[in-house]
């Protein structure tokens, strides 16, 4: 019988740029009513006090920690947290891990911003593309990610949370050569293919003298939990939704290297693949790299059959996949940059925000991932293909939550598997795909995984 978690009662005071807060959002933030936010303030923040966690069941941490409170505080001189039975890995002989303390309060920062100020505010049109696109530049701008005066640096890495130790080992040798070649590093924040990168960065900044290196964590609130933060994040973004989470990974970066990974990874391809594929959005320079470990080029290689079946043989220009070469990822991406920079600077764009970028509404609006809207999906080619890959990544993102979200979870335990219904050919392709994901444990860290789809045609 394994004996309870050690636990800490701490008071935090503020790190990481935040020290003030309305008398409102603290009330908000206090509030534990289902329209209040101490709730969602108390699962965010958990997450990140658990940073490093083995687990991807957003329940567990949760589980092993019922009584974690946390409590926001309004005193003179600005806000101070206060946690009650905390987990004590967060602590060093009674002291909190600064990191952790700077990532906390950004936890209470974004819940607060976009509760008042993008949610709960007429400010922005939440059905408007560029009303969207506001919002998503307003949270990161008040997140302080947003730097003027840096060419393009900024490489976006996504790939799976549950890989093998050779694959993150891999991601870990392009994360060095990047570092060497003075890039910055964006990911989702959590493990495996999302902490690789950042790790092999930091031994090449270091060895570099390279000071001020960013290593920037996106996430949102229905994932953080099963994907907590992993250590070396020292700016921590929480979009509202996974939608506006994308859309500031493809804002925000400048190019996009894809390591092998499970249906989240397929989602964001598609994601980006059906914006790149937008005929509004063609000649905009934007470096995308498959790449991987020798065991990996069978992966890639289904990848690259799957988009090629249902968007057509062009999306290939789109991307380029390179196998067991880290150096030859980083030098494509450098070089790559350069094209970048012109032509920002021959379009006057920012170097900080793509906003040249045409994203449609069905790339931002959120997508609810209920049994009658996953079955809705029209999974046929007889439509553009970039309407095509928005359904297909919907399909996908119904399986990350049916997989690792709170609420996907809940809903495939009461009503069974989601049902997928769609073209044959695709059907086909996309079963193999999800078969081979399965078979490789790229749906879970661990445990046995049971499918929380039906796939028919």
């Amino acid at each position: 019988m394994s004996s309870a978690p050690a636990t800490v009662n701490a008071r935090v005071f503020p790190r990481g740029g935040l020290d003030i807060l309305s008398r409102h959002e603290v009330s908000r933030l206090h509030d534990a009513s289902s329209g209040g936010l101490h709730e969602l303030l108390r699962r965010c923040a958990l997450a990140v006090l658990t940073s490093g966690s083995a687990s991807d069941d957003p329940r567990a941490a949760l589980v092993r920690y019922p009584d974690f409170d946390i409590q926001v505080q309004q005193q003179d001189r600005g806000i101070k947290l206060e946690l009650s039975n905390a987990p004590a890995e967060a602590f060093v002989d009674g002291k909190i891990i600064l990191g952790v303390a700077e990532l906390l309060f950004a936890v209470v920062r974004d819940v607060a911003y976009v509760s008042t100020e993008i949610q709960g505010s007429d400010a922005f049109d939440l059905t408007d593309s560029e009303g969207i696109t506001s919002a998503v530049f307003e949270i990161l701008r008040n997140a302080r990610v947003l730097r003027s005066h840096v060419d393009p640096n900024m490489v976006v890495c996504w790939g799976g949370h549950s890989i093998n130790r050779e694959e993150y080992l891999y991601t870990k040798s392009v994360g060095y050569q990047l570092g060497l070649r003075a890039m910055d590093i964006c990911t989702g924040c959590g493990p495996g293919a999302m902490k690789g990168p950042m790790k092999g960065a930091t031994i090449a900044h270091a060895k570099q003298r390279r000071i001020n290196n960013r290593y920037i964590g996106i996430t949102e609130p229905g994932i953080i939990a099963a994907e907590s933060p992993n250590p070396i994040v020292n700016e921590l973004v929480i979009m509202p939704d996974i939608e506006k989470r994308l859309e500031a990974f493809v804002r925000v970066g400048h190019g996009i290297i894809v390591f092998p990974g499970g249906v989240g990874t397929a989602e964001e391809i598609l994601y980006l693949l059906g914006i790149l594929l937008h005929p509004e959005n063609a000649g905009i320079p934007f470096p995308l790299v498959f790449t991987g470990p020798r065991s990996a080029a069978a992966y890639f290689e289904q990848i690259d059959r799957f988009l090629r079946l249902t968007l057509g043989e062009s999306v290939a220009q789109h991307y380029r996949i390179i196998i067991e070469d880290p150096r030859e990822v980083a030098i494509h991406m450098q070089r790559s940059f350069e094209r970048v920079r012109h032509y920002r600077m021959e379009i006057k764009d920012a170097f900080f925000f793509n906003w040249s970028l045409r994203i449609q509404s069905e790339f931002q609006h959120p997508f609810m991932p209920t049994h009658e809207n996953m079955l809705k999906l029209r999974l046929h080619r007889d439509q553009p293909a970039h309407l095509l890959a928005a359904d297909l990544r919907r399909a996908f993102s119904g399986i990350v939550a049916g997989n690792v979200k709170e609420e996907g979870m809940r809903a495939i335990e009461q009503h069974g598997p989601f049902v997928i219904d769609g073209e044959p050919d695709i059907m086909r392709s996309l079963d193999a795909l999800l078969r081979d994901f399965v078979a490789q444990n790229r749906m879970k860290m661990s445990g046995d995984y049971k499918p929380c789809y039906r796939l028919v045609a």
